[in-house]
């Protein structure tokens, strides 16, 4: 699409965080956002043009976004591919990245036999539909390992550490539901390349370290400590996924740096990642932007860093459920190169993302000196 101010209206599938930064990076490109979610005054609402308050497989209501649209998108893979397919096809209205990948993301076995039968490094790997499925798969992949709901998992949901054959009947149960198990990896560590597909144009953003914790992502260290090989594979391995996913967008290719030097794919989300978030000031252009831009047709910012960057959750803690409230954002309101962001949720959760603070380099901060105030900075906000 030729570029021109203003530039157009994109309907997203989904209105959370994801989407309240989609609209962040919309308005100063002159593009216009219209959500679609089932929470009312969803985070992006807050942020975004208009949203239509329903379900993620509502026809109707995603008929009805297509036609206050130039694009569609989503920001969340329980959009309904089927659904999103029909509609795009009925309206005329392009939807990227297109409906079938999100088919392929959907389902974790799906993904992982793709990914192996195109040559793209992965773990080793098994379908298992019930205990002795499993306890057969940990005879041939050893043990510990890790099961993984196909469906329906996220933010390390649906993911059970299995350390011995005797836990098969109680991780199925944990999972509950159609699985697979992968080998285990010894990873120096996890890595990740947020690529972009536009119209005819590919770009990368630095690879970045992520630190997890009880499977949730905490950490983000941009630029990787990886050594400068492992880094250009890992984005040569992220163009080459690229190639097996249609339509324009933007892609976090999670990897797995082995304790050898082999990179590995763990997962793909077809979206904006939290891997990214780094990108809003650390990078020329966000992964938001990007995706903006990739989506309507318009040419690819530049991904370059600006300086070396960390970015730490910020995650609700406490028991039970509260309205959300945080206190102490002095601090990070105060600190040169910290950036604090609110994801606008009206409940806070026990391990809930509700923000996130990125800090940025301002002089010559090592990574550990700013991931040490990062960690800072977070730990005295309070829930409370």
């Amino acid at each position: 699409m030729p570029a021109s101010l203003p530039g157009p209206t994109v309907g997203v599938v989904g209105g959370g965080q994801l989407g309240r930064m989609l609209g962040e990076a919309a308005a100063p490109l002159g593009i216009e956002l219209v959500v679609l979610d089932p929470t009312p005054d969803a985070p992006a609402a807050q942020v975004a043009t208009d949203q239509l308050v329903a379900d993620f497989d509502d026809a109707d209501a995603i008929r009805d976004l297509a036609e206050r649209s130039d694009f569609l998108t989503f920001e969340i893979e329980l959009a309904d591919q089927e659904r999103l397919d029909e509609v795009s096809e009925a309206t005329g209205v392009p939807c990227h990245p297109d409906p079938a990948t999100l088919a392929l993301i959907h389902d974790k076995l799906h993904q992982k036999a793709a990914l192996a039968e195109a040559g793209i490094p992965v773990p080793p790997f098994r379908r298992v539909d019930d205990a002795d499925d499993l306890r057969a798969a940990l005879d041939e992949l050893g043990t510990p390992a890790m099961l993984k709901a196909r469906t329906g998992g996220y933010d390390g949901r649906g993911n059970v550490p299995v350390e011995s054959v005797d836990d098969a009947e109680s991780a199925m149960d944990a999972v509950g539901g159609p699985a697979m198990v992968e080998a285990f990896v010894d990873y120096e560590r996890e890595i990740s390349v947020v690529a972009a597909q536009g119209d005819g144009e590919v770009s990368t953003f630095p690879v970045g370290e992520n630190i997890h914790e009880e499977e949730i992502l905490r950490e983000m260290v941009v630029p990787s400590h990886s050594p400068e090989a492992v880094l250009e594979e890992a984005e040569q391995v992220g163009r080459d996924v690229l190639d097996l996913l249609d339509g324009r967008g933007v892609f976090a290719i999670e990897l797995f740096e082995a304790a050898d030097g082999r990179i590995l794919v763990n997962e793909i989300a077809p979206r904006p990642h939290n891997s990214g978030h780094w990108s809003i000031e650390g990078a020329h252009t966000s992964q938001f932007e990007q995706h903006l831009r990739a989506v309507v047709g318009w040419p690819l910012g530049a991904t370059d860093l600006r300086a070396p960057t960390v970015t730490k959750n910020v995650l609700a803690d406490g028991d039970g459920s509260r309205p959300a409230r945080v206190d102490g954002v002095e601090e990070p309101l105060a600190t040169p190169g910290a950036n604090l962001h609110w994801y606008g949720k009206r409940e806070a959760r026990p391990l809930r993302k509700m923000g996130h603070v990125t800090q940025v380099a301002t002089d010559d901060e090592s990574r550990a000196e700013l991931l040490a105030s990062a960690r800072s900075l977070v730990d005295g906000l309070s829930f409370e």
